[in-house]
Order: C-alpha cells, then sequence, then structure tokens
C-alpha cells in the first residue's frame, strides 16, 4: 500500500509499505477513505530529527472495515468507522473512567509497529473498543465532518468540558487553529452566551464568527490581554488555549479572572510555564490536556448527523493521498486552515 512517512524535519515522503494485516485477534484492517494532517504533525514535521528509518504519519482517519480478527465483536467488512486518534480497549478501568487517552492496552498510530493514518489502510489495534460505526454511506457529504470527530471536533470539545463551559458563559478561546475553531463549536453547543475568539488569519476568525464567536481580538501579547480585558470587563472565567506556545499560556493566564479556569489544549512546545506564587495566589485552575476522544464520539455524532455542528468546515482543501507533502508544506505555510487527505 502507499503510506505517509516523515524522515526527518520537512521530509514527508509517500512510499510503498506493507499492507497490514491481522497479527493480533483484537485487530481489524480498515481500508482508508478520508485523512488529514493535524497541526500536531507540524511540531515533529519543524523541528523532527534525520532518520532512516522514518514514522509512519497520520492519526485522524475514517474508512472501511476489511477485515477483523477471531476476538473483535461489533464490527464486520463492509462497515463504515471513524477511529479516534488514539487506540483502546474501551473496558480498562482508565477506559470506564472516560479517560481513554491512558488507556492500559491502547496506543497511538505511527508507533510500536502500527500503521499511521496518512495512508490507503490501517491495522487498527484494540478494534472492538476503537471503532465507532457511522450509520452513512461511503459517499455521505458528512464524511468531512465526521473525521473531524477523530481529533478535532472531540478536542475542542474536551477543552470546552475541561473548563466547565455552561448556558449564559463568558468563554475566551485562544488560537485560530482547526482545534481552536472547533473548541468555539463546542463552547456555542453547551450555551456560551459569549466566545472572544483570539486570532489574527481574517479567514479563520471569519469561520469562527460563523461558529459562535461573537468578539475577535487579533492583537497579541500584552496588548492582546489588554483588549481582552476591555472587551470582557475585565478578564473571563473561562479559557480555551488551543496552541500549545508559551505565548499562549502566557495570554490564557493574563485573561483569565482570578478563581477562573484555563484548559490547555494544544501540545505544550514547552517544559516550564509560570505556576509560581503569583498564580498560585490567584486560584487559577490549570486543566486540560490530550482529549480522550473515544468517550465524547457517541454524545457528538447525533449533532453531526442532524447538521447540528459542522466541524468539516475546518477542511480548506483536499489533496490527494500523494500529495501529502504539499499538505504539510501548506499547512506550514498557513496556505491551509486543515488538509483533507483522500487515497
Amino acid at each position: 500500500m502507499r503510506a505517509a512517512v516523515m524522515y526527518g524535519a520537512g521530509d514527508v515522503r509517500v512510499e510503498d509499505r506493507s499492507d497490514p494485516k491481522i497479527v493480533q485477534p483484537t485487530d481489524a484492517v480498515v481500508r482508508v477513505l478520508a485523512s488529514c494532517v493535524c497541526g500536531s504533525d507540524l511540531w515533529p514535521y519543524a523541528s523532527m530529527p534525520a532518520t532512516d528509518t522514518g514514522r509512519p504519519m497520520g492519526h485522524e482517519f475514517l474508512g472501511i472495515v476489511e477485515d477483523t480478527g477471531a476476538e473483535v465483536t461489533g464490527l464486520m467488512a463492509g462497515d463504515l468507522v471513524v477511529a479516534p486518534f488514539t487506540y483502546s480497549d474501551n473496558t480498562c478501568d482508565y477506559c470506564a473512567k472516560g479517560l481513554h487517552i491512558s488507556c492500559r492496552h491502547g496506543g497511538r498510530y505511527g508507533f510500536d509497529g502500527v500503521d499511521g493514518g496518512q495512508g490507503e489502510a490501517v491495522r487498527v489495534p484494540q478494534a472492538a473498543g476503537t471503532l465507532v460505526k457511522l450509520p452513512v454511506g461511503a459517499d455521505s457529504a458528512l464524511l468531512p465532518s465526521l473525521l473531524a470527530l477523530s481529533d478535532v471536533m472531540t478536542t475542542g470539545h474536551h477543552g470546552a468540558v475541561t473548563a466547565g463551559v455552561g448556558r449564559g458563559d463568558t468563554v475566551l478561546v485562544v488560537g485560530d487553529g482547526a482545534v481552536g475553531l472547533c473548541a468555539v463549536i463546542a463552547a456555542e453547543r453547551l450555551g456560551a452566551e459569549r466566545i472572544v475568539l483570539a486570532g489574527r488569519h481574517q479567514a479563520r476568525t471569519d469561520l469562527g464568527r460563523e461558529f459562535g464567536a461573537t468578539d475577535v481580538v487579533a492583537e497579541r501579547g500584552e496588548e492582546g490581554i489588554a483588549r481582552i480585558r476591555e472587551l470582557t470587563g475585565g478578564g473571563v472565567d473561562k479559557v480555551i488555549e488551543a496552541v500549545g506556545t508559551r505565548q499562549t499560556l502566557d495570554t490564557a493566564l493574563g485573561a483569565v479572572l482570578d478563581g477562573g479556569t484555563v484548559s490547555r489544549l494544544g501540545v505544550p512546545q514547552y517544559e516550564q510555564g509560570p505556576i509560581g506564587p503569583a498564580e498560585f495566589m490567584r486560584n487559577v485552575t490549570l486543566t486540560g490536556g490530550a482529549s480522550p476522544a473515544r468517550a465524547y464520539i457517541d454524545r457528538l455524532l447525533p449533532d453531526v448527523l442532524d447538521g447540528t455542528i459542522a466541524p468539516g468546515r475546518v477542511f480548506d482543501q483536499t489533496f490527494t493521498l500523494d500529495r501529502t507533502p504539499d499538505a504539510y508544506q501548506a499547512m506550514a505555510e498557513r496556505q491551509v486552515l486543515k488538509a483533507l487527505i483522500r487515497p
């Protein structure tokens, strides 16, 4: 099969690899219909050390089940399924608590001999606990929004949930990437009355307004914090930080009110942050983290199916699998918000 492999910073290649096969009785093989490039893929694209072996890429995909292991229940060949961005058994103590990201038998695509999602097919471990069957056809116009449930929409929802967003709230979303825009959808869905979107790319913030953002702040740094405070009468109780840099964390902490909550969604590109006496005295709650996507798909799926939410609108350009390197470059250069890949 053909699949995308990263060999180092800026070096993504589409090459022939072995067709996936059932290895464990809990595996399934899925033929990919749609995948995408994630904002988190851009961090290794910018900094990954060169390697001779390469790393299969992609963790967001949906497709058709082609084969299942002897212990896989609830799925059969021909089913259309979406895969959350990590696999999990959906039965361990962590999964039972809704923390599928920490599943004792789970893992990540592209590691430990598991295929990446940016390819023609994937061996999915723990398939019965991981894959979610979709009640639409393979030609459905909803596929982009269903694919968004694999990561960006469930991650945006995680930020809104962990920030405690509820009806009537004022919420700040820092970052106008796909996750930030999906966090706007999630905050609006949970009843937020006012949503301030901090971002400076007009095409993206315009989409954010369509998703429910009531205000946009383009300024950065202290100027941006001052503008947010001015707009909101001093600051906000709920912040969703959807980028992962120290600057965006500083913005979140600078805009949140004492006693407020900051939920981090962006994969941190820093090891140390401001958590000293000043933050301690303000009683700010720092939460968030990697989304347990499998825990959220079932509750978000009905809203995608009936058109209440349309997170697939974040996909603004489609690339063939062989053009995956172009998709990475276009996203890295901010020419594309989120690239959809079709084998």
